[in-house]
């Protein structure tokens, strides 16, 4: 008998570095047993210290590809990252429109690792009104956060008003914000569901909030409610963070695949 693996559409960046967008969402996306069909939203230069330039892909294009995919195969979950044109915006929001019972996972990429904008105001009102609300899981970080809910005063007032805006569920993630551990926060149904605390490791990465996104698709698409998901995709994140490695003169790349290693190898990078 032929064995059946979950396939997650994956809208995402291409970063010619591999340590975010689409070659991040893949990795992570098998190390949870899971397909990844991928499409590129934005063309990207970038390296592990910054983003130089981006170039929208076409949506018509995207369009087509997407619907290809959704009626050829059984797609389990999206995942949506790094999205930086209306035209792309608007695409993708009228195929999922009509695949409404599919769980769509986005992280909210506004920012690169250096903190230059990568999207206009434009793109962020789009994303606001038309994804948002198709929204299963919005993985912001607090940053990102503050910056689609500019007129809430506290993080929980942000969550509560990405809640308001159609998103189930909001995970908050406080990397950015300085604390002695790193402390997550999950919402829902209009309320704040749980605190997650994680010990905070000394370094920089490239593409940690990629990890985290595509991992709890991936969990989702395995079957695991959004709780549990949501709560494995942290531990998954952490363990890649912490098994992190230098391929360049900027921050490290998660290491996703540090599973495939025997932790006694001198060559585990």
């Amino acid at each position: 008998m032929t064995q059946t693996v979950p396939t997650i559409l994956v809208l995402s960046g291409l970063d010619p570095s591999g340590g975010a967008g689409l070659q991040a969402d893949i990795e992570a996306m098998a190390s949870h047993g899971c397909h990844a069909c991928p499409i590129m939203t934005v063309n990207t230069t970038q390296d592990t210290s910054n983003v130089y330039d981006l170039v929208a892909c076409d949506a018509g294009l995207l369009a087509r590809q997407m619907r290809a995919i959704l009626e050829d195969i059984p797609v389990s979950t999206v995942k949506i990252g790094l999205l930086n044109d209306t035209s792309v915006i608007e695409s993708i929001y009228h195929v999922l429109s009509d695949y409404p019972d599919i769980p769509v996972i986005l992280d909210p990429v506004l920012k690169s690792g250096a903190g230059s904008s990568l999207v206009d105001v434009d793109v962020q009102q789009s994303l606001i009104r038309l994804l948002l609300p198709l929204t299963t899981v919005l993985t912001p970080n607090t940053l990102e956060a503050r910056q689609l809910a500019p007129h809430a005063d506290t993080l929980d007032a942000c969550a509560m008003a990405l809640l308001d805006m159609g998103c189930e569920f909001v995970l908050l993630t406080g990397s950015h914000e300085s604390t002695d551990k790193v402390t997550n926060t999950l919402y829902g149904n209009h309320r704040l569901l749980e605190t997650f605390h994680w010990q905070r490791l000394p370094d920089e990465y490239h593409g940690s909030g990629c990890t985290l996104a595509a991992s709890i698709a991936g969990l989702l698409a395995q079957g695991n409610e959004p709780f549990s998901a949501i709560h494995q995709a942290q531990q998954y994140t952490w363990e890649c963070l912490s098994h992190a490695y230098r391929s360049g003169k900027g921050q490290l790349i998660p290491n996703r695949l540090f599973w495939a290693h025997d932790d006694n190898d001198a060559d585990d990078p």
